[in-house]
């Protein structure tokens, strides 16, 4: 099996038994992936040397605005999808087989991690796995060790609080928190309070909101 045979699979989130081909295909991704961030971890490295083997390991170029801080780790490497403008931060971990694509403008904190398998209940077929995939839209900040399960997608604007397990879709402009995350905020609301708040430092008179500003992460 190569790459692009695995990656139709994970399209169809086809049902992983534990040493078949895909299996077997993953596990041989993984050596590969893991040489490729034992390079980016072991040393100091430019942020060129950085983009150029985060590019080698994903199989894309990522763009001259691309900024990641070791260590990093990835369980397959060729599944990952980044947009322009995006940071990772230190300690991150991806485990991308079934998927991970990132938009534009988005920024990871420390220690995140982002997982596209989940294994068979069933304690007799547990070494079994179904992936999904993780999609995370634009202009999103991801919290440190916040961690978003398989088959979630993040909208536009999101925040992912510090520490909170996203296991359900997150809607566009909103805040998640918790384990498992919930909505706790919108960004509108958000904006409109820190816009009040400035104006009652500045002694325009503002009607009330529902809500002060607050320290998301």
């Amino acid at each position: 099996m190569n790459t692009a045979e695995f990656k139709k699979e994970m399209e169809k989130q086809t049902y992983i038994v534990a040493d078949s081909e895909i299996h077997l295909h993953m596990h041989e991704m993984a050596q590969r992936a893991r040489k490729i961030t034992v390079e980016m971890n072991k040393e100091y490295r430019t942020p060129e040397e950085l983009r150029k083997l985060f590019s080698e390991l994903t199989g894309q170029k990522v763009d001259e605005n691309f900024v990641i801080f070791p260590p990093f780790n990835a369980d397959y490497g060729q599944n990952i999808k980044i947009g322009k403008n995006v940071f990772i931060n230190s300690g991150c971990c991806f485990q991308d087989q079934g998927g991970i694509e990132i938009g534009d403008n988005v920024m990871i904190g420390q220690q995140v991690v982002i997982a596209t398998i989940n294994h068979d209940l069933n304690p007799e077929k547990r070494k079994n796995m179904l992936p999904a995939p993780v999609k995370i839209g634009n202009r999103v900040w991801v919290g440190a060790h916040a961690t978003i399960l398989s088959g979630v997608t993040v909208g536009d604007n999101s925040v992912i609080a510090a520490g909170a397990v996203v296991t359900k879709d997150v809607p566009e402009n909103a805040v998640v928190a918790g384990v498992p995350a919930k909505i706790i905020k919108k960004i509108a609301s958000v904006l409109n309070s820190q816009c009040i708040e400035a104006d009652k430092k500045s002694g325009i008179t503002a009607p009330q909101t529902d809500s002060p500003p607050v320290r998301i992460l």
